[in-house]
């Protein structure tokens, strides 16, 4: 039987229809607009000013607290200037704008496809070197990678964790980045289990991409500790409490991360950014990201500098379609609306999806009718329709009680829900406000 998580999920169609086209590589912007926030954490610092000449793979702008993260340039031309600029998240963000001058990378980058196998580093070297590149978590999180290799004093990694999961519909990148960059992978993942100090990695892949579960198995058989496991395909698989449940059936506490239960959990195409971060002096300046929607007429896999404007990948992918009603910043399940086409590529996004207008619209709210299938389906065991009503009614201490942090957001409450209340809206409504009321406490 496939492993899968016990509690809750759904299975919404999932319109991969980019599986099968390989990795386009997309040309250099003339201008690449770089955010200063592309993680989780406080704003990266510039390091450059108006009239500075950058190399691709240059430092633009330095992590400025401990949960931060390094930011490089993926263009070689000239600094135009440093101004706000609305990112994908919809709001106005500190950007170092560039205008493009060729393509000259920094000279301490290895460009070349060789792999390189051999590790002759500490554990130590690989974390600062994590650091060094910016590298933070490519399956949405951002969180900075070189974090999760500190491992807190008292506490044991046992067990790495690679997330290939890659459940929401539409996205491909991950597979993608596992058929054409198996070994890169393997080595990454080698790496991070040293770097750990770690002596077993496990790899969760869904069984909806029997090729990549074909591909790395034959991979890992030359790696030692390193296996493959196919999953069930169940949406949130690859959330990180779900995907360790799966896996090695223990469970994160509330509140707790996963070291708690002695593991570690990475996805796949940041154990390829590690790679190339250690064994190639490569920053993270550049990733795959789909491009998918039913009516483009070339959707695909492209290989995207970050600061590349949305509206670049959709001229690669054919164009805007006539029928467009809305552009989605990553998976249809947790992706956010663009509300323009100018924001550009970041470090976390996977995907870019054109929605026709016919999927685009919200159906009429009706009264709940209290048939409880966003409690069955709830993956964290949360009572979605109480969350609701009582950041609704602005009813914060409830909110706090029933433990609305605890919510990853998947918005599998929202897709079941037969009276299509906006459940997830006010579940992220009220993890804002508690958050803003825990941390008040704590000045």
């Amino acid at each position: 039987m496939l492993k899968t998580f016990p509690k809750g999920g759904i299975h919404p169609a999932e319109h991969k229809i980019t599986a099968g086209k390989p990795t386009e590589t997309l040309p250099v912007p003339k201008t690449a607009v770089i955010p200063l926030s592309q993680h989780l954490g406080a704003p990266s610092t510039p390091v450059v000013k108006k009239g500075d000449m950058v190399k691709a793979g240059q430092l633009i702008a330095k992590s400025s607290a401990f949960v931060s993260a390094n930011i490089h340039s993926s263009v070689s031309g000239k600094v135009t200037k440093i101004d706000n600029v609305i990112d994908t998240s919809g709001y106005r963000q500190p950007a170092v704008i560039i205008e493009v001058e060729g393509d000259e990378w920094d000279e301490k980058i290895d460009p070349g496809k060789t792999l390189k196998k051999e590790i002759t580093i500490s554990g130590e070297e690989i974390r600062k070197r994590t650091e060094e590149a910016g590298i933070v978590g490519l399956g949405g999180a951002t969180f900075p990678s070189h974090i999760k290799l500190s491992v807190p004093k008292g506490k044991k990694a046992e067990v790495l964790i690679i997330n290939g999961a890659e459940c929401e519909p539409y996205l491909t990148a991950d597979h993608r980045l596992m058929l054409e960059k198996g070994d890169e992978l393997m080595v990454g993942i080698t790496l991070l289990m040293k770097a750990l100090g770690v002596e077993k990695a496990m790899i969760g892949i869904e069984n909806n991409k029997p090729d990549a579960v074909d591909h790395l198995t034959s991979l890992a058989v030359n790696y030692k500790g390193i296996s493959v496991h196919a999953l069930k395909v169940m949406y949130p698989q690859g959330a990180e409490k779900q995907l360790i449940k799966s896996l090695i059936n223990r469970e994160v506490p509330s509140g707790a991360l996963p070291i708690e239960v002695g593991t570690v959990v990475h996805n796949v195409g940041t154990a390829v950014a590690v790679y190339e971060a250690v064994q190639k002096n490569k920053p993270l300046f550049e990733r795959v990201v789909t491009v998918s929607g039913k009516s483009l007429k070339n959707p695909g896999n492209f290989l995207v500098r970050i600061g590349t404007p949305v509206s670049e990948l959709i001229e690669a992918a054919g164009g805007m379609p006539e029928d467009t009603g809305k552009i989605i910043n990553g998976g249809p399940m947790m992706g956010k609306a663009l509300n323009t086409t100018e924001a550009p590529v970041a470090k976390g996004t996977s995907g870019i999806l054109v929605f026709p207008a016919s999927d685009s619209k919200r159906e009429e709210v009706q009264k709940c009718i209290r048939c409880a299938k966003c409690v069955s389906i709830c993956p964290m065991g949360l009572e979605p329709y109480l969350l609701n009503a009582a950041s609704e009614r602005e009813m914060w201490e409830i909110v706090e009680t029933d433990r609305v942090l605890d919510c990853m957001e998947c918005g599998s409450c929202s897709y079941i829900c037969p009276s299509r209340l906006p459940l997830l809206d006010y579940i992220r409504l009220g993890k804002s406000t508690v958050s803003k009321i825990i941390r008040s406490r704590k000045q």
